[in-house]
């Protein structure tokens, strides 16, 4: 595969700097694959350390690869063009709140993401990119050789003890936050949160400001609760614009905030230090609670897991909501709120919903932290998902009109696309059901439906043949409608 030939005047870097180019173009590396390492490289082709770091340094110059701290040179794909900034066609609607539209279209979204042998580029569902099985399982067998009957029974309604104190310890370890465990009420996934914390905090009739676009199964909670939303121009690159936030509180009567300041669905966004710190001082000032969906949070490639907002607070107004569905166990239906000041509110509101949640899930989680298994697992999950972004990314550029924009996600599986012209990502959808591949129309992520010529695709999968030929089948068929 690799050899230089050391008779010839041509220089050894550059010999080593045309091999890995082959090997690119080939497709025998492909975006998001790592290079050897220095030394490895060096006695694969019997050249020196210098000469191979040389090498991969000129390659780096040109953006083929790019350096990772701490991990080494990875292949580049085709960038593409960035999305600037969401620019929906119906940008004035948002600056009013409006009862969520779109609903049926979520539920054939949701249907077709189950039917049989389909690609599901419609589900946000990133540990299935390297699923945790066998890991748990082995947890789940030593919790039922020691729990026995115990770990048949109801749960305490707010949580099991032990689990609870391994998310605050968890807290505490990631990111130097205090929370305590008595603060910590443990749901059916984090869903379940998001709804207990809406009905803790608002009303049917209040206003739920979102960002936009926003994760539509939120926009399906506000409509069910009969709540309206309002939408604050979010950043593709730092999430929600304070401005725009801003504006929104003086111009509305908000009853709370409900953003994804970590890691923003479907952009893949996450806000910087400075404006989490900035958001919860307008926060505070208005006197409005913020629930924070936090369900991405240890899921940015980088491994950096940002401070959620409520540790920036001492108004005790922001509710955080995580799951383990993102990163470990979407069936185990486990996810947590830390309450702040609602904590009575939200257990009576546990308790009238679903009681508990399932004890014997509950226990194997925590044996999953406690063993350092869910660690060792993140650590091999994160880069194959951006191994994932960057061949979807590539591929994109690659089969769909070059006018066509798409997302850099820092983190999580979803890559956002807005297509050019007047194209219909619901019509886009449509066709792709028939074709056995499921995806995201724009719309669905909007309270009053705009981003039609949008899409969200999900890299959360195990990369195969039939996700890129999946890739390029969308590619073609937006291209055929653009022609049309």
């Amino acid at each position: 595969m690799l050899a230089v030939d050391k008779q010839s005047s041509e220089f050894l870097y550059r010999q080593v700097i045309d091999l890995i180019a082959e090997n690119i173009e080939s497709g025998a590396l492909r975006p998001g694959d790592r290079l050897p390492s220095l030394r490895r490289m060096s006695v694969r082709i019997g050249v020196s350390i210098p000469t191979v770091r040389q090498a991969y340094i000129e390659l780096e110059r040109q953006r083929r690869v790019e350096s990772r701290p701490q991990s080494g040179f990875y292949v580049r794909g085709i960038a593409g063009n960035p999305l600037v900034r969401p620019s929906p066609p119906d940008a004035d609607r948002l600056a009013q709140p409006v009862s969520v539209s779109g609903i049926s279209l979520m539920e054939r979204v949701y249907d077709a993401i189950h039917q049989p042998d389909v690609v599901p580029f419609g589900i946000a569902n990133p540990c299935m990119a390297r699923p945790a099985a066998k890991s748990l399982n082995r947890a789940m067998k030593r919790v039922m050789s020691r729990a026995e009957e115990r770990s048949i029974t109801y749960a305490p309604t707010h949580g099991d003890p032990t689990l609870r104190r391994q998310i605050a310890y968890r807290y505490l370890d990631t990111v130097g936050s205090t929370i305590e465990p008595a603060n910590i009420c443990v749901t059916n996934g984090g869903q379940e949160a998001l709804l207990i914390a809406l009905q803790a905090v608002a009303n049917k009739g209040d206003i739920i400001a979102v960002e936009s676009p926003t994760y539509h199964g939120l926009l399906e909670l506000i409509d069910s609760l009969g709540m309206l939303a309002i939408e604050v121009e979010t950043c593709p690159e730092d999430g929600v614009m304070l401005d725009s936030l801003r504006e929104t509180l003086k111009a509305h009567p908000v009853s709370a905030c409900l953003f994804s300041t970590t890691l923003n669905n479907p952009l893949g966004a996450s806000m910087s230090e400075k404006n989490r710190k900035e958001l919860v001082e307008i926060i505070d000032q208005n006197g409005i609670p913020l629930i924070e969906d936090d369900v991405y949070g240890e899921l940015l490639f980088s491994g950096h897991r940002p401070k959620p907002a409520e540790c920036y607070s001492k108004s005790g107004r922001i509710l955080t909501c995580g799951s383990f569905s993102k990163t470990a166990a979407p069936g185990y239906r486990i996810g947590w709120l830390v309450a702040g000041k609602y904590m009575e509110k939200v257990k009576r509101l546990k308790r009238s919903y679903s009681c508990s949640s399932g004890l014997l899930q509950q226990l194997t989680l925590s044996e999953f932290l406690a063993s350092g298994d869910y660690d060792r697992y993140l650590h091999m999950l994160r880069p194959a998902l951006q191994c994932n972004a960057e061949r979807m990314r590539s591929l994109v550029a690659q089969h769909f009109p070059k006018e066509t924009r798409t997302s850099n996600p820092v983190g999580g599986s979803v890559l956002w696309l807005e297509l050019p012209g007047d194209i219909s990502a619901e019509n886009l959808f449509d066709d792709a059901i028939e074709a056995g591949i499921s995806t995201a129309p724009g719309s669905i992520f909007s309270p009053c439906n705009c981003y039609h010529n949008f899409v969200r695709l999900s890299f959360g999968h195990p990369w195969s043949s039939k996700i890129e030929e999946s890739i390029a089948w969308l590619g073609a068929r937006v291209q055929h409608q653009l022609n049309g």
